[in-house]
């Protein structure tokens, strides 16, 4: 094939210097029928086929390739045919005796074809997609993974981040949450793909039966809930190739937080600085086009949606389902099980029947109506989550365990707590040190029961300072403080305290200040 170049040359002798046909074909070395080409059009035509490539060695084959592409849609995209193996099985099932080139080639036209096309799609103000995605980041100086929900407004191009440790349910919806009070109102509807978080199930008519917990916070904000095709990710392009901008905008490099809370504030303030930015093909920054979103928002209720999964639901009927204790029941231990983890309640509640309440950070347990213990919520598995002063009261019952006690280790007291222990044990009678002594310690670290850990560690220091080394004198001292007066310790209830003798003054002890040196 010719080049441009020679197609100017050729062109230019013609037309200009009235060259004709035949002379130009012998200057230039090329076939008349060349040149007349060459004066018709300014550039080569390039090939192009007139007629289908015939493949006869193929042509029985055809419909099985058709088949093993069809069944392809459906497998997993790490393990669909190449066009490789494809020919080996054209070669071993069905005898084909044809080149591998020549499946090659059909296989591409035909995939080619299959290849989904796209309609530009407009988005009008008011709606939103929402998914999540993964990434790492470094947490009090630990590498790990964690999950951020991302709530998208197509119409504007705004956008609301935040992470969490695990993708769960309570996690989702505490996203929409936080969403919704980001951008200031509620959209119209939000698109989902197929997520177990929001789908239970999807029926065979199409129709999806909603997650009990989303099903709570849909009808709590009534926005419309709709979801694109099984495995089709494009039906929501908007969010995912969000999902993946904020990963490589806001996430790189790798952020280092001190906890997940401050990530978080990073992840806000940059999703607040990215709304002065004007995007390709628009005039307005996406804080002038939010307005736009904000004027087709519901309004937000009153009443924030409590993002948390319940335990049991009021709903749940099936105990028999359970494999080793009802559901919503204290221990004899005084645990409760949530999520694989255990979370200690008052030893006053075992065998008590509970609610448990498993918010994005915490857990609480709810005894009639009551709340009984709150923890910081654990992502381990087969974790245990203790407040030592939750097992106190049976401490000062059975003091022999107290050395052992699991809620008690780790606990990290001031030094002078186990300096007042030792005096206690030795102060006591040989006979009763270990258990009378280890009762009152139990008893001083009950104070912490009904006054802050600060009031009763300076009570016990006033303690060890005067030498009043009892539960009485610890408890004396601590109310004194919060009550703001002096303390009135009783000399002949603590008789190990040390006394001063002092005498009586008579008058005439004040004339030695008068008489002469």
């Amino acid at each position: 094939m010719y080049g441009v170049e020679l197609y100017g040359l050729v062109r230019r002798a013609v037309m200009l210097e009235g060259v004709s046909q035949r002379a130009a074909a012998r200057r230039f070395g090329i076939d008349r029928g060349t040149v007349a080409k060459m004066i018709a059009s300014p550039t080569p035509p390039g090939y192009q086929r007139r007629i289908p490539v015939r493949r006869p060695k193929l042509a029985d084959h055809e419909a099985f390739i058709e088949q093993i592409l069809d069944e392809d849609e459906t497998a997993p995209a790490k393990q669909r045919h190449t066009a490789q193996r494809i020919f080996e099985r054209l070669r071993d099932e069905r005898g084909f005796d044809g080149g591998y080139s020549t499946v090659r080639d059909f296989v591409r036209a035909r995939r080619q074809v299959r290849k989904e096309v796209f309609v530009p799609l407009v988005h009008p103000p008011g709606h939103a997609q929402a998914d999540f995605g993964e990434a790492s980041v470094v947490l009090g100086g630990t590498a790990q993974k964690v999950r951020f929900f991302v709530m998208d407004l197509p119409q504007s191009d705004a956008v609301f981040v935040k992470a969490y440790h695990s993708e769960t349910a309570e996690a989702f919806c505490d996203g929409h949450v936080e969403a919704f009070a980001f951008f200031g109102g509620v959209p119209l509807s939000i698109l989902y793909d197929n997520t177990r978080l929001a789908v239970a199930q999807i029926l065979g008519d199409g129709t999806r039966k909603r997650s009990h917990l989303f099903a709570s916070l849909q009808s709590h904000y009534v926005f419309e809930d709709r979801y694109g095709r099984p495995g089709k990710g494009n039906d929501k392009g908007a969010v995912e190739g969000m999902v993946g901008f904020t990963r490589r905008t806001f996430m790189v490099p790798i952020p280092h937080a001190r906890d997940i809370d401050e990530l978080n504030t990073m992840l806000r303030e940059r999703c607040e600085a990215r709304q002065q930015a004007v995007l390709r093909g628009e005039s307005d920054t996406i804080a002038d086009r939010l307005c736009k979103d904000r004027a087709g928002f519901m309004e937000l209720p009153a009443v924030n949606f409590e993002a948390c999964d319940q335990r049991p639901r009021a709903d749940a009927r099936r105990l028999k389902n359970w494999r080793h204790r009802p559901p919503g029941r204290v221990s004899s231990q005084a645990l409760v099980r949530y999520r694989n983890n255990d979370y200690s309640v008052p030893v006053a509640y075992a065998h008590r029947e509970i609610i448990v309440k498993g918010y994005v950070d915490e857990v609480v347990v709810i005894s009639g109506g009551e709340e009984i213990a709150r923890h910081g919520r654990s992502y381990e598995s087969a974790d245990f989550v203790f407040d030592p002063l939750h097992y106190l009261p049976l401490l000062e019952q059975k003091v022999g365990a107290l050395d052992q006690a699991a809620p008690l280790q780790g606990w990290d007291l001031p030094l002078e707590f186990s300096t007042l222990r030792r005096l206690l044990e030795a102060r006591l009678s040989q006979k009763n040190r270990c258990a009378a002594g280890k009762r009152e310690f139990v008893q001083v670290l009950r104070l912490m029961e009904s006054f802050p850990i600060g009031a009763v560690h300076a009570a016990v220091k006033d303690a060890l300072r005067l030498g009043a080394i009892s539960a009485d004198a610890v408890r004396h001292l601590v109310l004194a403080r919060i009550e703001g007066r002096p303390a009135r310790l009783d000399a002949d209830r603590y008789p190990h305290l040390p006394v001063a003798n002092v005498g009586k003054t008579r008058p005439s002890d004040y004339m030695a200040l008068t008489s002469a040196p």
